[in-house]
This record gives structure tokens, C-alpha cells and sequence, in this order.
């Protein structure tokens, strides 16, 4: 059964046209398990009902059959979606007879839904003459095949070719990346070489071969240079600084080294370059941080480069009468620098997620863009395209009056941005005068731009683990001396919050292979440097070697779950302090003791707060892994994604349960994970009482400009309202509508 199951899904798969494959579902599932008829219905849900699609047993010349959801023994397959097995399907109460299609001779009934992702997609039934009911093996089989087929189904309906019989544009969807609308032709691009479509191939002169890689390192460092050079104006250091990591890595020996090595032993120059690069991205993609796991893809952006170059020697050039939207299969750099701004409208990339290089260079430009699409060139080439970058969807083709709307909305979304990026450097208040102080989450570097340094109240949140990932081994006390004193020197008046090393299972270094079965709850984290206190006391002494005569300096903790591993850092931490203390003498110079502070992300701190309040001087929230760790959700599994979810009424119980205990044991306490950048997040959490947040350079216009139009007694009001509520579905309707009431409806337009 198992190799019938498989031929069917094969021949369906391969199929190039839609009706064609379903025919051949129909006939060789009929043929599987000898059975007189076999019938394929898909869900219409603009029409709210199911249509037959392809039948083998059934005379559907006669008329089109379609079913509502409400009718029919497919309606109740699909209402309850589960098998329907039944002997004698005309007896049973929601049986409806269409007695000219040949149905009247089928007794024996089994549907079952065909399902991807909570949706119903489809109903698959097969029917018999006789009277009997299906077994268990045969119910088992056409289960198995509705499971695997819906895979199928689903990669039919992202590419534009599922049966639609709705009025209107073809309709696509990925992950919203970057904000906006956009209205143009469709642009294609299909050229560039692809580090998965690289085989294995030998070469016979290993020289050549060498020098063609040496070759397209030199090029691919000279553009990423020129690119910089190109975005200096446009983006701020921390989005520009990943250009510096494409350099660093190329003129990384180990890598080099990785590359020539596998040429030596006779690879292809592209050849050896996919194996490299594939190793590379594979430690970074075992990453639970979402920005860092998306280096993965920066990663292979670097290989794709590689790949051009030791294909073409120079750069292409893009030349457009009029705008467009730029598709392609993975989004790089180079193709955001290759298009002057006022010709590209709006970016689709079919591999990538929202936090790849490309996704946040796009944001930063100010250019929609959606991540994820599957997509065929040949029916969107040259189309004219709606980019929906706030709900992730595209319509092709789109009818006048849904066209007019877009463009309308499009107009009002600049307007918008406009007055965003006016009033930015403004300081945070709400309405009626409630001072609110806006942080940043700072990741390869500190942001130096001056805007930001005026619009922001400090550092709350600094990941130092970055430089230790981009390293070949541990970088020195120096090495990170200076790091830390240019971050500091950005910020002279104002805190930097510097999180220690949150390295471990999840975000292996290169250097360091660790294995785990389930790295979100292992070595990670305190664990790891409280495992390594070489490791933690050459990172703090660095720290506080920075700080000398300076004032801003905060220590964070990551991953403390209680007491006494908060006891043992600060023991470190205090080692430290008395030897740097020492140098600062020395060079007639004062070294202040930092605040120190712990992350709240472990739920079994929570219970130990007041043990703990004596020993630190602020808390952090992280809400990322806090929503992970107490919804019991891997937020990297796309199978769970939707359970993970930060409006849960008990993530927002949590963070009200945190702020009153803080509030009682007199600790200060800021909210730095994606919930604080997120306009909803930063209405719910100021309506608690919460004073700081923290949060990507992206979000910090938008995040003030909300907080200004409404007074903080209507924040109260309203997050007491919605603390009420059971559903986090009804907790995200009723904060959009409050916002709307405001006018603020064009920040939140992102679906969820």
C-alpha cells in the first residue's frame, strides 16, 4: 500500500496542469482500493461551499455539483474534519440526493478532509455498490493519502494554479517583511545563479580552479564595499554593519581555507563552495534567536554571491522605464543596490523569512516587501501587481474598484510615514504627559546615527554573543575591550544595557560544537558561561575595562532560573570589578560599579523574585522566549507557529504579575523583546504601568508616534478591558479597533 500511496502522490505532483492531476487522483485512487468511484471536491470559501472537481463513478455532464458547508454528507466532512465512514449513506440525515448524476447506486460512503494547516482544503470520497462499511486499513489508506496530498494541494495554491473560482485577481501570500503598498508591473528575475542547483563536480586543474575562486572573493568584496559605500546615506550603522559581516567572513582564513581545501582534493570551484557555505548557514540555522537564525540566509546570500562571480566578471545593471515589483527566488543586496529607489516598488522573494539581510535592508529603505511567496514567472511576469506588505499578500491582475482602493490606501500610508518621520526625535510622552522612555536593541553594532542617538533614551538591550559568533575562536579581552568602549562612546549620557554572552546549545559557535536533542532547554545562556567562568570573567572584565570613566555601563543576565546561579555570576562579577578597579587606579581613573540586571524569560523566576530582589538593580522581560517557555511552544516550528502567540491572556497575566512585583520590591523594569516594538504590545504594556521598552531601530517612529495620540488613562482603560478577555484573537480585535479610534489603524495593518 505504501508504494500505491506514493505512485499517487508522484503522478499527482508531477502533474502540470490542475484538473489533470485531479483526474489522475480520482483514477488511481479508484484503482488502489478497488472501489467503483472516487470523487474530489475543493472549498470554494468566497462561495462557502464545495465543488466537484474530478470524479471517476459519477455523470457530472449533467450539471455542475457543488455542496455549501453546511450541506451534504461533504458539508459534515468538512464541519467536523474527521472520516465519515458509513455502510448506507443514503439513510443518514445529512445525505443530499442529486439523482441525475449516477449516485443513486453507491451505497457505501468514506470521506475524509483534506487538511493543510488547520485549513480545509478539500474533501476526498470514494463510494461502493455494496452495502458495507470501508475497514480500518482502507479508511487508513485514504486518510494517509488526504494527509500527504494536502502538501500538494497547498504548493498548487501558493504558485496560482488551484482551481479559484472567485471573481477577482489571483491571490498569493508569504510573510509580511516590510510594511506598505505597492502598485506595478511584475519584474521576474530568474538569472541568478542557485547554490541548491550546484552538483558535484570534479576539476582537473586545481589552480584554475583556485584562481577563479580568489577571482570572485576579490569581486564579491569590492561590491559589498561599494554597497556600503552605496547605503551609507540611507541606513543606520546597525543595518549597514552587515555588509561588514560579508567582508569579515571573506576574508575569514578558515573559511578561505574550507573553500581551497575541498578544491585541493579535486572539487569544482562551485562545487566546493556549496559544500562550505552549507556548512556555515547549518550552525546558524540550529539557532533559536530568530535574528541570528536568519544569518543562515545571509550566509548563503554570501555563496549566491560567490557563485555569480565565478560565473560573471562584472556587476548587472538593471535599467526600468517605470517602477516595479522586483520577484525573485532569493532577495540579495545587490539586487536592492542594482535598482535606483524611485524604480523599485516593492520586493517579493519566494526563499527568505522577515529577518533576513534582505528583509531588514527593505524596511530600512522603506520598500514593501514579502518574504515566502511561492510564486510562477510565467503567470505574473509583466502583470500588474498589488503588494500588500502589511498583511503579506499579493494580488495579481487586480479588478478596477480593488485597485482604486489600494491606491488609496497606499496614499494614505506615505502621508503617514511622513508625519511618523517627522515628530521622531521628539521625546516620548503619552497624550496627557506621561513620560515613556524608548530603548534600543542593538545586534552587530551600536546604531551611530544621530537621529537615533536623538530620538532614543539609551542602549536596552546590546547582544554581545554576535562578535563571539562572526569569530574563528574566542576574541580577546582586548578585542572585546574596544568593542564595548565604541557602543559605550554612542551613548555618553544615556544607558547601555550589555547582555552577557547568550551562547550555548541553540547558537553553537563555530568554534564550539555543541549537540543537544533539545537545545531551547539546555546549555544556554548563564549556563553556559557559569560553566565557563574563564569564558564570563575575560567578557565582564572587558566590560568594565570599557566603562572606566564612563557611567552608562549595565550588566544583563540571560536565562537565570533562580537564586543561585544569580549568586554565583555576581560572585564572578565582583572577582572582576576588584580587578579592573586595580587598573583604573592605575591610570588615575574611576571605575563605577554597573547596575545589574537579569532577564526575565525563565517562568521559575518568577516565584523567586523576592529572594532575589536584594541582589540585583533591574529587571528585563524578554518576551520572546517568556512566551515560549510558559506556552510551552518551540516559536521555530512552523507546525505550532500558531500557538505561539504574545497576546495569550496568560503571557499578559505574566507581565502584569512581573510589574507589580517589581513595583513592590522597588525594581525597575523594561520590556525588550519583539512585544515592546510591536504597536499593540506597547499600548498593552504601557496601559499596565510599564516605563521602559525596548526595542529594533525599525520601530521606534512608529512605537512614539502611538504613544503620543493617546492619553494614558485611556491605555489603562483599555488594557484592564482586555485583560478580561479569554481569546487572544479577541484581545488583538479589540486593541485594533481601539487603535483605529485614534487614527492609527495604518500601523497596524500586519495580519496575523
Amino acid at each position: 500500500m505504501l508504494t500505491k500511496l506514493r505512485d499517487i502522490v508522484n503522478n499527482v505532483a508531477s502533474s502540470t496542469d490542475v484538473k489533470q492531476a485531479l483526474n489522475v487522483l480520482v483514477r488511481e485512487t479508484c484503482s488502489a482500493m478497488e472501489t467503483e468511484c472516487c470523487s474530489v471536491y475543493i472549498a470554494d470559501y468566497d462561495r462557502e461551499q464545495y465543488d466537484l472537481m474530478a470524479t471517476q463513478g459519477l455523470n457530472t455532464r449533467a450539471r455542475r455539483v457543488s455542496l455549501s458547508f453546511n450541506e451534504g454528507l461533504v458539508g459534515l466532512v468538512g464541519r467536523r474534519a474527521e472520516p465519515i465512514n458509513l455502510a448506507l449513506a443514503s439513510s443518514h440525515s445529512d445525505f443530499k440526493h442529486f439523482p441525475d448524476i449516477g449516485e443513486d447506486i453507491f451505497h457505501a460512503f468514506l470521506g475524509t478532509p483534506i487538511i493543510y494547516r488547520r485549513t480545509v482544503l478539500g474533501i476526498l470520497v470514494v463510494q461502493q455498490r455494496d452495502s458495507r462499511q470501508f475497514d480500518e486499513s482502507e479508511e487508513s489508506f485514504l486518510v494517509t493519502l488526504a494527509a500527504q496530498l494536502a502538501v500538494v494541494f497547498a504548493h498548487a495554491k501558493a504558485q496560482g494554479v488551484w482551481p479559484n473560482n472567485a471573481k477577482g485577481a489571483l491571490l498569493l501570500e508569504g510573510a509580511a517583511a516590510s510594511p506598505g503598498v505597492a502598485i506595478a508591473k511584475a519584474w521576474c528575475d530568474v538569472s541568478q545563479p542557485r547554490l541548491d542547483l550546484v552538483f558535484p563536480a570534479s576539476c582537473l586543474d586545481t589552480q584554475k580552479e583556485r584562481d577563479r575562486l580568489d577571482g570572485a572573493i576579490s569581486a564579491a568584496i569590492t561590491e559589498f564595499r561599494r554597497l556600503r559605500k552605496r547605503f551609507d546615506s540611507e541606513l543606520n550603522q546597525d543595518t549597514l554593519a552587515i555588509f561588514d559581516l560579508f567582508i569579515h567572513l571573506l576574508n575569514d582564513p578558515m573559511l578561505r581555507k574550507a573553500m581551497n581545501e575541498r578544491i585541493q582534493n579535486g572539487d569544482l570551484a562551485e562545487w566546493a563552495v556549496k559544500q562550505t557555505i552549507d556548512a556555515f548557514s547549518e550552525r546558524f540555522q540550529n539557532m533559536s534567536d530568530p535574528y541570528l537564525r536568519e544569518r543562515a540566509n545571509d550566509v548563503k546570500e554570501l555563496g549566491q554571491r560567490l557563485l555569480y562571480f565565478l560565473e560573471n566578471q562584472e556587476i548587472k545593471q538593471w535599467n526600468f522605464d517605470e517602477p516595479i515589483v522586483l520577484f525573485a527566488r532569493e532577495l540579495t543586496a545587490a539586487m536592492l543596490a542594482a535598482i535606483p529607489r524611485d524604480r523599485l516598488a516593492g520586493v517579493v522573494a519566494e526563499e527568505g523569512a522577515v529577518n533576513a539581510h534582505a528583509a531588514i535592508l527593505a524596511r530600512a529603505l522603506g520598500i514593501p516587501a514579502v518574504m515566502g511567496v511561492e510564486f510562477s514567472p510565467q503567470l505574473i511576469h509583466r502583470k500588474q501587481i498589488v503588494l500588500d506588505g502589511f498583511k503579506g499578500r499579493l494580488l495579481v491582475e487586480p479588478a478596477p474598484q480593488v485597485l482604486e482602493e489600494y491606491e488609496r490606501l497606499r496614499d494614505e500610508e506615505l502621508e503617514l510615514q511622513q508625519e511618523v518621520e517627522s515628530t521622531f526625535t521628539k521625546k516620548t510622552e503619552t497624550a496627557d504627559g506621561v513620560r515613556v522612555e524608548v530603548h534600543l536593541n542593538a545586534g552587530l553594532s551600536a546604531d551611530t546615527s544621530i537621529a537615533i542617538n536623538r530620538g532614543v533614551d539609551g542602549v536596552g538591550l546590546y547582544r554581545t554573543e554576535v562578535p563571539f559568533l562572526m569569530q574563528r575562536s574566542f576574541p580577546s579581552e582586548d578585542d572585546q575591550v574596544n568593542q564595548y568602549r565604541a557602543i559605550l562612546d554612542c551613548y555618553p549620557k544615556q544607558p547601555v544595557v550589555m547582555r552577557t554572552l547568550d551562547i550555548g546549545g541553540d547558537k553553537p559557535l563555530p568554534y564550539l560544537k555543541i549537540e543537544e536533542d533539545n537545545p531551547f532547554l539546555g546549555w544556554r545562556g548563564i549556563r553556559f558561561t557559569l560553566d565557563h567562568p574563564d569564558i564570563f570573567l575575560i567578557q565582564v572584565r572587558a566590560m568594565l575595562r570599557a566603562s572606566i570613566g564612563r557611567d552608562n555601563l549595565s550588566i544583563l543576565l540571560p536565562m537565570i532560573s533562580g537564586l543561585s546561579e544569580l549568586l554565583e555570576a555576581k560572585a564572578l562579577i565582583e572577582r572582576a570589578f576588584s580587578e579592573v578597579t586595580e587598573i583604573a587606579d592605575q591610570q588615575g581613573e574611576t571605575l563605577k560599579l554597573p547596575r545589574l540586571g537579569i532577564m526575565v524569560e525563565v517562568p521559575s523566576v518568577l516565584y523567586q523574585l523576592d529572594t532575589i530582589a536584594p541582589h540585583i538593580d533591574f529587571l528585563s522581560v524578554g518576551t520572546n522566549d517568556l512566551t515560549q517557555y510558559l506556552l510551552a511552544v518551540d516559536r521555530n516550528n512552523a507546525r505550532v507557529a500558531e500557538v505561539y502567540d504574545t497576546f495569550h491572556p496568560s503571557v499578559l497575566a505574566v507581565l502584569k504579575q512581573i510589574l507589580d512585583n517589581s513595583k513592590r520590591l522597588k525594581l525597575p523594569v523594561s520590556v525588550c523583546g519583539e512585544f515592546a516594538g510591536d504597536p499593540i504590545g506597547a499600548v498593552l504594556l504601557v496601559g499596565m504601568g510599564y516605563r521602559q521598552l525596548s526595542m529594533n531601530t525599525r520601530s521606534v517612529a512608529k512605537i512614539k508616534y502611538v504613544l503620543r495620540h493617546i492619553p494614558s488613562e485611556e491605555l489603562e482603560s483599555h488594557t484592564a478591558t482586555v485583560q478580561q478577555l479569554s481569546l487572544a484573537r479577541d484581545i488583538r480585535n479589540a486593541s485594533e479597533a481601539f487603535l483605529e479610534q485614534y487614527n492609527l489603524g495604518g500601523l497596524i495593518r500586519v495580519g496575523k
